[in-house]
Order: structure tokens, then C-alpha cells, then sequence
């Protein structure tokens, strides 16, 4: 096999690969194997067609597809490798010439890792963030927990109010006609959920136990129905209860039924505790954030089209990973909501962008820093992955091949660049006037 490299514009790069002519016989023997017992030719059995005499029937090109994709998935990955080329993207592959009792020849244009001027790292200015927790949030969060653990009562004596659910039968008309799904009975509805259309729930505060209620809305203008999208609709209502939340007292036998705690002041503290470091972990990611645009901002390089098609790619996988997690195919996700599958990678891009240069930025810092990455660290990330895998380390070590082992190297690598970005930033006051602006900016 030989290879040529030629450099193309914006860090893409054409290899021209050439396959030796045996080869290209090993692998139209190979196509024979899979394709002969699909082939009729009569006086012979399936699969015992001569090979040359389902070429001269057919030509020797009823082969080339299969042998093709044989020869390019061997000869591509080793073609990279001998290159030295560091490769970003997909392949687009072209064949210029396949022929029996030659040798195969076809081109790949793939996208380079770009080179990366960075800017200033060390020193950048971010936005200190008040991560303190106040007492109105410990308490919003266990009244949270109270609505929680709240049981229902019935309720007589009083009308509907906020908050109350009421249990009613409806029906709604359009045009004076009934229209499918706008009936149903014994329905426990939440006032003030706003599940239902318009201001629908809001009329039924201040009626009874036993109230027969018209209720008049209007249909959304981009409701899920077209035939009802925008409409006025009457709702013929009977109420039949009126049930409401009955919240647990505030105090040490709440907090022992909802944690670990004896007490409420020691519940109280933990919920703190929890608000404090929920506050500070996403502080930290924050910042991070903040730090890497302005590196970015600061930094140049040059992105080509086929680095960020493959990081869409690469992004639409994990969407539809998360898609199926939660019962639903890519497909339907796509029928439910209206999108197309152009305008979703259109929604991708800028994010597939933004990680791209973040990626290509951290790992530049880490080259010019000689960032190293120790055994001990690479032993340390594995007992990790191993316990959120539920295996032992050294089963998953097994399974590691040179590639994964060097992407979480990289993985780590870059997590130190961050960490030592972070070590050396600038906190500030979130600017409040031109002049504070001018002067951050002036520091950057």
C-alpha cells in the first residue's frame, strides 16, 4: 500500500491510497464468498457457481462494490497511521479506479486537527458568583418537602380556592357541537396547575360542592389539534368535591419522618449544607465557563466544515441516546415535535463549535504547559469508571484498548489545564457601569 498526502485548504487534507493488485484479488474472492449462494445459475447448486463463470456471465464488476468496502475498511484506518495526519472527521471517499488485475486506488479528504494560537490563560478575569444560602431558600425547599408528604382531605363548608384540587365531570363544545376528548368524569383537577386551557381553572374559584358551572375559553392559536386551534369552547362543568392539601406540622417529628435527623434545626442545616454545595458546584462550572470564552475569544483558529459535521454527528448520537432513555426513537421524537433532522443539526452546530474550540484550546494549553498525566491518575480514573460501571478495575482495564487509554489520558490532560486556568483567574464584581466594563476589558 502507498499513500500521498496533499494539503488542502482550511486544515483538510486529501490522502490518496493505493492497494496492491493482490489484495484486490483477496478481496473479490472475499466478495465471491459472500455473494455465491445468492447467485442462480442453472445446472449448478447454490454456492457452487465457479467464480469465473459468474464473472464472465456478469462481469467482473458484480464484486467490485463489496471488495471496495472491504479494501477501504482495511486500508483507510492503516493509511492515517502511516500518514501521521491527525485526523478529525470523517472520511469522504471517493474510488478512481477499481479493476480487476489492478490495483485499487481511492482518495479520503478528511479535516486535520487545526493549529491553535492561544491567547492569554493565565490571569483571566471572571465573575465572582455569591454562592451564600439564605434562610427564605432552606425554607422554600422544605416547604417543598412538606407539599410533598402533604395528604388530602375533603373539604365542606367553603368554596373552591387556589390550591385546592376539585373533583369534577365536564364536557366542551365547539360551536355548540362536542368535539373528542373534551369529555370526562370524576376528574381530580389542581387549581391553579394550569393543565387545563386558558383560564379554565380560574372560574371555578369561589363555587360550591354541587355547582353546575359553564366555563368559556379559547383554544390555543398553535394547539396540538388544528381542528380546535384558536377556538372559543364552552366546558359544561358539575363539581363534585373539593379536596384540599393538609401540610405536616413544621417540627422534629417532620424532620424524622423525611431524614435522617432528629431534630428540625438539624434538618434545616443539612438542607443548607446541600443548597450551599449545589451553589458552589455550578458556581464552579460557571466560572470555568466564563474563563474558556474569554481564552476562545482571545485565541485563533481555524475550524474546518467536516470537524464540525462530525461533532453534529457525534452530538445527534447522544441526543438520540437520551431520547431512547426516556422511551422514544429519534423518529418519533422528530414526528412529535415538528422538527426535521436538518434544522435539529442546524440547532447543533453552534454548540458543536463552542466544544470544539474548548477541546482544541485546553489541549493547546496543556502541550505549551507540559502537562503530564501519571500513572496514578490514570489508575485513579479508572476506579472510577469501574464503580459507576459496577466492575472491578482491573476487568475494565482488560477491556481497554490503546485507543481508550489515551483518550481518557487526554481526557485527564485537559481537566488539569482547566484546573490550572482556574488556579490563576481573577475574580470580580459583575460590572455595573461603562467604566467597570472598559476596565475589565482593558484587563483582558
Amino acid at each position: 500500500m502507498s499513500v500521498q498526502v496533499e494539503n488542502l485548504e482550511k486544515n483538510m487534507v486529501k490522502l490518496t491510497i493505493e492497494v496492491s493488485e493482490d489484495k484486490v484479488n483477496e478481496a473479490l474472492k472475499a466478495a465471491y464468498a459472500k455473494q455465491k449462494n445468492r447467485i442462480n445459475v442453472p445446472g449448478f447448486r447454490k454456492g457452487k457457481v465457479p467464480m469465473a463463470m459468474v464473472e464472465k456471465m456478469y462481469g467482473p464488476e458484480i464484486f467490485y462494490e463489496d471488495a471496495a468496502n472491504v479494501l477501504i475498511q482495511e486500508a483507510y484506518p492503516a493509511a492515517v497511521e502511516e500518514s501521521k495526519a491527525d485526523v478529525v472527521s470523517q472520511p469522504t471517499v471517493s474510488v478512481t479506479q477499481i479493476e480487476k488485475g489492478k490495483p485499487f486506488i481511492f482518495t479520503a479528504e478528511v479535516a486535520v486537527r487545526p493549529e491553535v494560537t492561544l491567547g492569554k490563560y493565565k490571569g483571566v478575569t471572571v465573575t465572582k458568583i455569591d454562592t451564600s444560602v439564605s434562610d427564605e431558600e432552606v425554607m422554600e425547599r422544605i416547604e417543598k418537602e412538606r407539599n410533598n408528604n402533604a395528604r388530602t382531605i375533603a373539604v365542606e363548608g367553603r368554596a373552591i380556592e387556589n390550591g385546592d384540587t376539585a373533583v369534577i365531570d365536564f364536557e366542551g363544545f365547539v360551536e355548540g357541537e362536542p368535539f373528542e376528548g373534551g369529555k370526562a368524569e370524576n376528574h381530580s383537577l389542581e387549581i391553579g396547575s394550569h393543565s387545563f386551557i386558558d383560564n379554565f381553572e380560574d372560574q371555578l374559584i369561589g363555587k360550591n360542592a354541587g355547582d353546575e358551572v359553564d366555563v368559556n375559553v379559547t383554544f390555543p392559536a398553535e394547539y396540538h389539534v388544528a381542528e380546535l386551534a384558536g377556538k372559543p369552547a364552552l366546558f359544561k362543568v358539575k363539581i363534585h368535591e373539593i379536596k384540599a392539601k393538609e401540610l405536616p406540622e413544621l417540627n422534629d417529628e417532620f424532620a424524622q419522618d423525611v431524614s435522617e435527623f432528629d431534630t428540625l434545626e438539624e434538618y434545616k442545616e443539612s438542607i443548607k449544607k446541600e443548597l450551599e454545595k449545589a451553589k458552589e458546584d455550578n458556581a464552579k462550572r460557571t466560572k470555568e465557563d466564563e474563563a474558556i470564552s474569554k481564552i476562545i475569544e482571545k485565541s485563533t483558529m481555524e475550524i474546518p466544515d467536516a470537524m464540525i459535521d462530525t461533532q453534529v454527528q457525534n452530538m445527534l448520537q447522544e441526543f438520540a441516546q437520551r431520547m431512547a432513555r426516556q422511551g422514544l426513537s429519534l423518529d418519533q421524537y422528530m414526528q412529535f415535535s415538528g422538527m426535521t433532522m436538518d434544522k435539529l443539526k442546524e440547532q447543533l452546530r453552534p454548540e458543536a463549535v463552542t466544544r470544539i474550540q474548548s477541546s482544541l484550546v485546553l489541549e493547546q494549553i496543556a502541550k505549551d504547559e507540559n502537562i503530564e498525566v501519571t500513572e496514578e491518575e490514570m489508575a485513579a480514573e479508572v476506579d472510577k469508571m469501574a464503580a459507576a460501571y459496577g466492575m472491578e478495575s482491573d476487568k475494565l482495564k482488560e477491556y481497554m484498548g490503546e485507543a481508550e487509554k489515551d483518550s481518557m489520558k487526554r481526557d485527564i490532560s485537559v481537566q488539569k489545564a482547566v484546573e490550572l486556568i482556574m488556579d490563576n483567574v481573577k475574580e470580580r464584581a459583575k460590572a455595573k457601569t461603562k467604566k467597570d466594563k472598559e476596565a475589565e476589558a482593558e484587563e483582558e
